[in-house]
């Protein structure tokens, strides 16, 4: 079996962000991969800008980095309630590019947060954002990262058994879906 490519996207823009941390340790547990955290880090979606300058070589890039993935996951963090902005532009651009990059692409959701619910409401409206683009969105094991700044060895390694329990069960079910 060739390797399987992986990407993921990070809601949080931050340094050190524990949703970037915990996709890097989604793809440890994958195992056997290639794996690139794309970069969402794109202007303001603005349809006068787009109309004038057309879609960005940073989301194009991003877009074909999802086009050419055997499978995405998604870690967002959860602000106000909801996703960030950051996540939800990135979504908004990568919808403007020509084809259907998502479309058909098994997805991985999770999310990790402060609080102690760990994400759960933003990851929820995440997978409502996700719909018109028709991926395979994996139904669980659900990964909310509550307390998530703690959460991480000084390697970045997950230190709850339970939490490495489920994200291992959900890469499982990850390349199982890649497998379909």
């Amino acid at each position: 079996m060739a390797k399987p490519k992986l990407v993921g996207i990070s809601g949080s823009l931050r340094t050190g962000s524990t949703n970037s941390m915990l996709l890097a340790e989604a793809a440890r547990l994958f195992g056997y991969c290639d794996y690139v955290q794309a970069d969402i880090r794109f202007p303001l979606y603005d349809a006068d800008y787009e109309q004038a300058n057309g879609v960005p070589d940073s989301v194009q890039q991003v877009a074909n980095q999802i086009a050419g993935a055997d499978a995405v996951m998604i870690s967002t963090v959860e602000y106000n309630k909801g996703p960030s902005g950051a996540l939800k532009n990135a979504l908004d651009w990568i919808s403007r590019v020509d084809g259907t990059p998502w479309s058909g692409k098994p997805l991985a959701v999770m999310s990790a947060a402060a609080g102690r619910a760990g994400g759960e409401r933003a990851q929820l409206i995440l997978r409502s954002f996700m719909v018109p683009f028709r991926p395979r969105i994996l139904q669980g094991p659900e990964i909310h990262l509550a307390n998530s700044g703690n959460a991480f060895d000084d390697q970045g390694r997950l230190t709850g058994e339970m939490y490495v329990k489920e994200l291992t069960q959900l890469m499982e079910s990850l390349r199982a879906e890649i497998g379909r």
